[in-house]
């Protein structure tokens, strides 16, 4: 990593005043998170079924037991924490300089970090509803639960609140986020590859001054990036200091 790519971001971050961050999988990864399509992803793993396939909802409805084996088992990571990257956002919120965090990431650790405005592309492993009566519970309950979580109240599948293949984007969500894009002034989009849709489209909506990829790997579109580092996102924002 090139110190004058730092020296750059620096600049950006100094003179810009609504900064929206989209990230994705690689943001979590050092936080041990792992993610999908690198040599050491999900995707690379071997099972009886595709990944892909296992987290559709084609599999959550025709194979359900065998759905929530492979959540709780590669889903759920209770031990993960926020890492510089998370944390270095919520003190950019603080400072008033960043407008929001769009994170393709399920896994809370922005939140976690402090970050007050999230969108969560794809949902939360912390949210859990029963899918006739919607009661809510939280991860732990899908955790603990023996073969199918089922709902306490009604006796009705308790299913993630988590966007699987074949489901479509959450359209508040969807909004909010095209929204805040549209008003940036900086975009910085990191731990990405860019190739899941719709989301990785929302990145056209940006008319802003400056637009930052930080990414170890290539990335599925040109974006046409002033600033591009490959390098992981947390060691490269931890060396960023922040003034209002």
């Amino acid at each position: 990593m090139e110190k004058n790519s730092i020296s750059r971001l620096q600049d950006i971050i100094d003179e810009s005043k609504r900064i929206v961050f989209f990230g994705g999988a690689g943001v979590s990864t050092e936080s041990g998170i792992p993610d999908f399509r690198s040599v050491d992803g999900l995707y690379n793993q071997k099972y009886k079924y595709p990944p892909e396939y296992m987290l559709s909802h084609s599999f959550f409805v025709n194979h359900t037991e065998e759905f929530f084996d492979f959540y709780r088992d590669k889903m759920l990571c209770f031990s993960a924490k926020p890492n510089k990257a998370h944390i270095f956002l919520a003190e950019l919120e603080k400072a008033g300089k960043l407008s929001a965090v769009i994170t393709q990431n399920i896994d809370g650790l922005h939140q976690m970090a402090g970050s007050k405005k999230v969108y969560e592309l794809h949902g939360s492993v912390h949210r859990n509803y029963c899918t006739n009566c919607g009661k809510f519970y939280d991860a732990h309950y899908i955790a603990d639960a023996n073969g199918i979580p089922k709902c306490e109240k009604c006796g009705s599948i308790v299913k993630p609140d988590v966007v699987l293949y074949e489901e479509g984007l959450d359209d508040g969500i969807m909004r909010k986020s095209i929204k805040a894009i549209q008003s940036a002034d900086c975009m910085i989009i990191a731990g990405t590859s860019l190739v899941v849709y719709p989301a990785a489209g929302l990145i056209h909506y940006f008319n802003g001054k400056h637009l930052v990829l930080i990414n170890k790997g290539q990335t599925g579109i040109n974006t046409n990036a002033e600033l591009v580092i490959a390098a992981p996102v947390g060691e490269v924002l931890s060396q960023i200091r922040i003034s209002v």
